[in-house]
């Protein structure tokens, strides 16, 4: 089969672009969103990436006559820019706040409080709509009792440098906070409660997005010392003294808080996998998606990626070319420098580079769905046959800012970054390896 007459760059990026439209909220929410109340308010509550375009979706969509009010916190910069301009002219009917992710800050405290706030004082008449995205973990920043929010920070940029997984991190992240891991729920009492979710993480685990807010916790406060003695993190001493004693468990499987309450999962990592799929089918490329589970040190995956195209193009095993692989999940990244730059997308993409050494048709972008790779301004980058080769040409070597952690440095000097700005959704890692 000859391949088709396709440009591999802009191919890959209108891959991209039909996994993000896919977890748009503006599309996935009407058909999960409940009847108002009849005799209640109707009060919107949330956190992560996506909460701007999930109140404004909610927004749009809630009846006109109805009540409806409420605060949801986002990333800075994530808010839709039709939504803030609404809110600036008065004509919002929920608030959007934005505080910093990945590490919390006072601004994501005071939007976490003031979000307790509204939960208190609710009745049995009262419907709380929560809408819950990846990023809601650092967002909603309510440390437990005895706890700073620089204890919170300290706790949170080691997890971040640590390699931990994002199950392992949120573990913690629930146990040492005041509104997560089922607390927010709680604090709802009586009132119902429905959950939107967008997932962004592998498996899509209610309890493990933003660190459940609203949902039961199955992990205990001794999965939390184990998860930080694994990975040698200090701990300030009510945080050790609250985890010790049990003080700081979180709400179970069972309890009475979350009776009659409901839990929608809106958009997922495998959705937007298998809209880009069919992205490429359409195109005349057939596709296959590996995992939207995929874990694991991001410039090893890179490797393991790369490994399967080589097969394909030398053996057309385990599929035949032309083709696209897809896959999604959450790498991770251990930081053992502080001199570099980039995220998990574009570690990725170095080991993928360096395994690939330049094998001829295989073209691979890797970007974070949210637009953000880490905490920088680019959403990915992409490795062309030619990468490596340019790079020496430019005088780069390319293991030399894989040691240094400095991928985004490498693909800015290559013009090879992938610059999209915030998507306003977030459904975790993307990539594709289009062979050809």
């Amino acid at each position: 089969m000859s391949p088709p007459a396709i440009d591999p760059r802009a191919f890959l990026r209108s891959l991209f672009d039909a996994a993000v439209t896919r977890a748009l909220p503006a599309h996935n929410t009407a058909a999960f969103l409940p009847k108002p109340p009849t005799k209640g308010r109707t009060v919107v509550l949330g956190a992560g990436k996506a909460g701007g375009a999930m109140a404004a979706a909610v927004d749009a969509l809630w009846p006109a006559d109805a009540p409806l009010s409420g605060l949801v916190v986002t990333r800075y910069g994530h808010v839709p820019p039709a939504y803030a301009s609404r809110q600036q002219q008065g004509r919002a009917r929920i608030e959007v706040v934005e505080a910093s992710h990945p590490v919390p800050d006072a601004a994501g405290r005071d939007a976490a409080r003031r979000i307790a706030e509204l939960a208190h004082g609710l009745t049995a008449d009262d419907l709380v709509l929560c809408l819950i995205s990846g990023g809601g973990s650092a967002l909603l920043a309510m440390p437990a009792e005895g706890l700073t929010l620089e204890d919170k920070q300290a706790v949170n940029k080691a997890l971040l440098k640590s390699g931990a997984a994002i199950d392992e991190m949120n573990c913690v992240r629930k146990h040492l906070s005041a509104i997560k891991g089922g607390r927010l729920a709680a604090m709802c009492a009586p009132a119902r409660v429905v959950t939107l979710l967008i997932s962004d993480v592998p498996g899509d685990a209610p309890e493990v997005i933003a660190s459940g807010p609203t949902v039961p916790d199955s992990t205990t406060c001794a999965d939390a010392l184990r998860i930080l003695e694994r990975y040698a993190i200090d701990l300030p001493r009510a945080a050790r003294e609250g985890l010790t004693s049990g003080a700081f468990e979180t709400p179970k499987p069972g309890d009475a808080c979350f009776e009659g309450h409901a839990v929608h999962m809106i958009a997922t990592p495998q959705q937007s996998l298998e809209a880009a799929a069919a992205f490429a089918r359409e195109a005349g490329v057939e596709a296959h998606i590996l995992s939207d589970e995929i874990e694991g040190e991001s410039h090893v995956v890179g490797r393991v990626h790369a490994a399967i195209a080589r097969a394909v193009v030398r053996r057309g095993e385990p599929f035949a070319k032309p083709c696209v692989i897809l896959s999604g999940g959450e790498t991770t990244v251990t930081v053992k420098s502080k001199q570099g730059r980039g995220g998990r997308a574009t570690e990725f993409l170095m080991g993928c580079a360096i395994a690939l050494q330049g094998v001829e048709g295989v073209h691979v972008l890797a970007a974070d769905t949210d637009g953000i790779d880490g905490i920088e301004d680019n959403a990915g980058a992409i490795v062309t046959p030619d990468t490596l080769a340019r790079a020496a040409a430019a005088g780069l070597k390319a293991q030399d800012f894989l040691d240094r952690n400095d991928a985004y440095n490498f693909f800015a000097a290559l013009g090879d970054l992938v610059m999209t700005g915030p998507t306003f959704t977030n459904v975790n890692d993307f990539r594709a390896l289009l062979v050809l």
